[in-house]
């Protein structure tokens, strides 16, 4: 047997037995949360590890009411109702993309969408899963598309009881 044969089972043994439990992976599509998805995965061992995949939508939702044109009762319920649909698909499309990636790789997947401020949702949930490293994308560049939402670092810091590590 040669020296590359014989240290492979060995390299694999390593990774199944450093490998997360549970892993809690902040994702929702960016392409910071892509490269924290790819991070969770190779972290991941198939049949040992599971990635509970969190999905925030942020507060900052609640109250949206439109325009001033949203002059009357029905049309702001049709309009919030518009809204939150808008939003459940999204978040169901990003949970289920994540789902079949983990299922690719032989990982268990499981989805929790929430609702609120994003660091209270990923301490709640790290909790609430057992999470024993919790894995996040950086944070977005200035300029860069998409929602202003910002996890909170030094709350998680504080606040989480487990490793964070942050996708380069």
């Amino acid at each position: 047997m040669s020296g590359a044969t014989a240290a492979a089972p060995r390299a694999a043994g390593v990774r199944e037995t450093l490998a997360p439990r549970t892993l809690l992976l902040a994702h929702h599509g960016t392409a910071g949360a892509e490269r924290a998805a790819e991070l969770a995965l190779s972290l991941a061992a198939p049949g040992q590890t599971r990635i509970v995949h969190l999905y925030v939508v942020p507060d900052f939702w609640d109250g949206m009411q439109g325009d001033d044109w949203l002059n009357n009762a029905w049309t702001r319920d049709t309009f919030a109702r518009h809204v939150e649909g808008q939003l459940q698909a999204e978040a169901s499309e990003q949970l289920r993309a994540v789902s079949d990636r983990c299922a690719a790789a032989g990982v268990e997947c499981e989805p929790v969408l929430r609702y609120g401020k994003p660091a209270e949702c990923l301490l709640a949930a790290a909790r609430d899963s057992g999470a024993d490293l919790v894995v996040i994308g950086p944070p977005r560049p200035k300029g860069t598309t998409g929602l202003r939402s910002r996890m909170d670092l030094e709350k998680l810091a504080r606040g989480l009881a487990v490793p964070l590590l942050i996708a380069r």
